[in-house]
């Protein structure tokens, strides 16, 4: 359990941060870029989660944003050892799967796509898409430090699913809501 008796240390002030495994790294670093990504596309999440009002997929979306703080807790870790122990926080492939279970059940609901369509529809829905949008960003993120230093295999099949997971979602909050707004090429020509 994590406990936070004070939330300023002044460590950080000469631009670095530390790390889980006790050492310290620029905060401009790629490792931070991919935590901070995390952290943002989490928040936009809340945003959405309220959005719902408790609604069918807010409990979901709840355990997910638990999922990203581990996922926070993993980039944090640095080295090339992804098993998971009592002390280190490890995304695994079994929360990969869970999400993959809840696209399909998603899925199996919703008319086959005609179009691409665009972000917006319902406002929980819209703020869905900005999640979305944001998993994207932290994803880029994870795939630029991957290219530099070593992370889970595990973490990156994750948060690819996850913005597979909200783009579903997207859909079935629309599908109750009158549907999807379908991009229509060059309509305004």
């Amino acid at each position: 359990m994590v406990k936070l008796n004070k939330i300023y240390t002044r460590t950080g002030d000469d631009g670095t941060t530390g790390l889980v495994d006790g050492s310290r790294c620029p905060k401009h670093a790629a490792r931070m870029e991919a935590i901070g990504a995390v952290d943002e596309a989490n928040s936009a999440l809340g945003v959405a989660v309220v959005a719902l009002a408790g609604g069918a997929h807010a409990a979901d979306l709840t355990r997910v944003q638990n999922d990203l703080f581990d996922l926070g807790a993993d980039l944090a870790t640095p080295g090339s050892d992804f098993a998971p122990s009592e002390m280190v926080l490890r995304i695994v492939p079994p929360q990969t799967d869970w999400i993959e279970g809840r696209i399909d059940a998603a899925n199996e609901t919703l008319p086959p796509l005609t179009s691409f369509i665009l972000p917006g529809g319902s406002e929980a829905a819209a703020r869905l898409h900005v999640a979305r949008a944001a998993m994207r960003r932290a994803e880029r993120a994870m795939t630029a430090l991957a290219a530099a230093e070593p992370v889970n295999p595990a973490a990156l099949a994750y948060i690819n699913r996850l913005s597979d997971y909200l783009f579903v979602l997207c859909r079935a909050v629309n599908a109750a809501a009158g549907g999807d707004v379908q991009w229509v090429p060059g309509q305004n020509r």
